[in-house]
Formats: structure tokens, sequence, C-alpha cells
């Protein structure tokens, strides 16, 4: 079968890693991000910004004239923590917007072709943070709000040969994650130190786990949310 798949935050840390690793498996990618560019990208890049809700609509129903796609990786990623008490509305709807709004968006965009087709992947990337932390008001909501669309839509989908799955990162060494945790910060030690497997994640990681959801073999699996966190996500492995 012929795979087209969409992923949104593909120019950068796991969007690339999940591009790069399903062309290596055969698929046709087209990326969406604020810059269409990136080194090696495998694949064909279209800028927009994924909290302009009327801009990724036109480009959305622009690529879907072009391509009949069979999968989506929902990725993009927004986070400006901020302390409870500090929380400013317009990042906190922005935040939505980036993260949820667009998962939403792209799904409705590209599921009449994937009806059409009897067949379909999507792929929605939250985030451990979903569990809890501190600072994350907006953003642990936003992907706490995605990872529950993929629930409700793989209800809806299953009967059209539609799967609908998570990826739940935990720590993983991307340019956002540095932002939050800058390199050599206390922060990010006391982060590396409850990782039972004594690491930081790397975007392939990640993106070998999307790679199996996407999987035409894995029709059998949906509604589910596999956590990508070295344990982390059990808590640390501590020892008396």
């Amino acid at each position: 079968m012929s795979r087209t798949t969409l992923v949104t935050g593909a120019t950068q840390g796991i969007g690339l890693a999940c591009s790069r690793a399903l062309a290596s498996r055969g698929h046709r990618i087209v990326g969406l991000a604020r810059r269409a560019a990136a080194e090696g990208f495998p694949g064909e890049l279209h800028a927009v910004d994924l909290g302009d809700r009327d801009a990724l609509q036109a480009v959305l129903a622009d690529l879907c004239r072009a391509h009949r796609f069979t999968g989506l990786v929902n990725n993009v990623g927004l986070s400006a923590p901020q302390p409870l008490e500090r929380v400013d509305l317009d990042s906190y709807d922005r935040t939505f917007e980036v993260n949820a709004t667009s998962a939403m968006l792209c799904a409705q965009a590209l599921i009449p072709g994937m009806r059409a087709a009897r067949f379909g992947r999507i792929v929605n990337v939250s985030s451990e943070v979903v569990l809890g932390m501190t600072a994350r008001t907006a953003y642990a909501a936003a992907k706490a709000a995605v990872q529950s669309f993929s629930r409700t839509w793989a209800l809806e989908l299953a009967l059209d040969g539609i799967t609908v799955n998570t990826v739940a990162p935990g720590p993983v060494d991307t340019a956002l994650f540095a932002l939050n945790n800058p390199p050599g910060s206390e922060i990010r030690r006391r982060k590396l130190d409850r990782i039972p497997v004594g690491r930081l994640g790397e975007p392939e990681d990640i993106a070998n786990a999307v790679a199996f959801f996407m999987a035409e073999e894995s029709s059998f699996v949906t509604g589910q949310c596999l956590y990508v966190c070295g344990g982390s996500s059990l808590g640390s492995a501590s020892f008396l």
C-alpha cells in the first residue's frame, strides 16, 4: 500500500526523527512547521503557524487536494512553563491552539480521505507531564486533551479501518526540553536522576514507538497510550 503521512512540528526533535523513521519505512512524508527548512528533511515541507487556525485550515485544504493521506502524526508541541498564580491567559490560549486545536483540525482534514481508503493511522504525541508536573498547567492540560482525543477518535473511527493511538514521551533531549531544562542546570540533573534507565530519551526512541503504531500490522491496536519514558512514569528506582 502507498503511504502518505502528515507530520506536524516536523523540522526538529521528535518530529524530524518521526519523519525520518517513517520515510525509511516507505512513507511519503509531508511536514508542517513554522519554518519550511530542515537539513536532510525526507519529504516536502510547508510553513504554517500551527496556532493560527485559519492559516492551518487553508494549508490543509490545499494539501488534501494534492495528496491522499493515510497517516497523521500530531507531534507539534509548545510549552511555556508558568506557576499557577502567574498563568498568562494569552499564553494559555496559544498553548491549547498549538497543542490541541491543531491536532483536531489536522484530523478533521485528513479523515475523509482515510475513510475513503478504508485505512488510516493517527498517532497523537502527548507527554508524561499529563501525570503531573509543576508550572505546567496549560501544557499538561493541552497534552491531556490530545491524549483523550485518541480514545474518542479511536471509538469513532474503528469501523473505518482507522486506528488512533498516543505516544507519551518522558524527558527527551530536544531543543524544547533544553529550553526549559538547560544543560548543566540543577533541574536537568534532577530529571535525569529520576529516570530508572539512567539516561534522557533520544528523539529516535519516540520515533520507533510512533512507527509501531503507524504500521499496517498494528491494525488491532487502537485507543492506547504508550509511555516512552525510560521508566520515569513509574517513579524513581531508588533502593534502601
